[in-house]
């Protein structure tokens, strides 16, 4: 099992004061922000575009705090004793996510003009984050990759992210550990289908060519659902953004 002494590297300094002007119940008069996240992690509610104003301080606090690692610990070691319990065969193949997932964007989400997805999308802003290169590896998952390459299985890299980034991607997964895999998966930005759908796609085209989906790991219900998801899946925590 892992430490939980597990920790990101220090992009936290900047958002202190942020941190220490949270309110200690985390309430205001619109809705309970706690109550909310829990809401969006049971995908309870959908389709959702930023995070709501008021939450943005107790988002800030949970994302840059020691909840949200812990969290993703928790996450991360039912995966492995997963994995650990397989009979691990030559077509077996472990999926990941890849944004929020293998590698984490708070760099760029806990800029003032982005605010932790309180802000509106920004198309420009996001490009120039994925063009960077610079997303670090979330450490918890980052150990579940591990495992799984150590067992035999099989790494997929299964991702939204543009296809026009694939050799950013690729650099930056390679920095962050990611070393080896099978496929990595990008989509082309002429794909007009839905996460859903553009996953269970490729899901399909694996499992035609006799691959066996023992586990898949995202931070998105889009990640996890549709058609054969996998034998075992695994959701991360994430209340900055949605994807459908």
């Amino acid at each position: 099992m892992m430490k939980s002494n597990i920790e990101y590297r220090d992009i936290t300094s900047k958002n202190t004061e942020v941190i220490s002007q949270v309110v200690e119940t985390h309430r205001f008069p619109q809705l309970n922000c706690r109550s909310w996240r829990l809401a969006v992690e049971t995908n309870n509610i959908r389709d959702w575009t930023k995070v709501p104003t008021h939450c943005l301080k107790y988002v800030s606090y949970y994302m840059l705090g020691k909840q949200y690692r812990l969290e993703c610990e928790a996450v991360a070691n039912a995966a492995i004793e997963y994995a650990k319990s397989i009979k691990v065969g030559p077509h077996d193949v472990w999926i990941f996510d890849i944004d929020e997932t293998a590698l984490s964007n708070l760099p760029y989400f806990s800029r003032p003009d982005v605010d932790f997805g309180a802000c509106p999308y920004n198309e420009t802003l996001a490009n120039e984050w994925d063009s960077a290169g610079k997303a670090p590896a979330i450490p918890a998952v980052l150990e579940v990759y591990k495992t799984v390459v150590s067992l035999g299985i099989n790494p997929v890299f299964l991702s939204g992210s543009s296809q026009k980034y694939r050799a950013v991607r690729k650099a930056n997964l390679i920095e962050a550990g990611y070393t080896s895999w099978i496929l990595l998966i990008l989509k082309e930005d002429n794909d007009t289908r839905s996460a859903v759908e553009f996953k269970t796609s490729w899901i399909k085209s694996l499992i035609t060519s006799e691959y066996r989906i023992v586990g898949n790991i995202g931070d998105q219900w889009s990640d996890l659902i549709g058609e054969n998801p996998g034998a075992r899946t695994f959701k991360v925590p994430n209340p900055m953004y949605y994807i459908a």
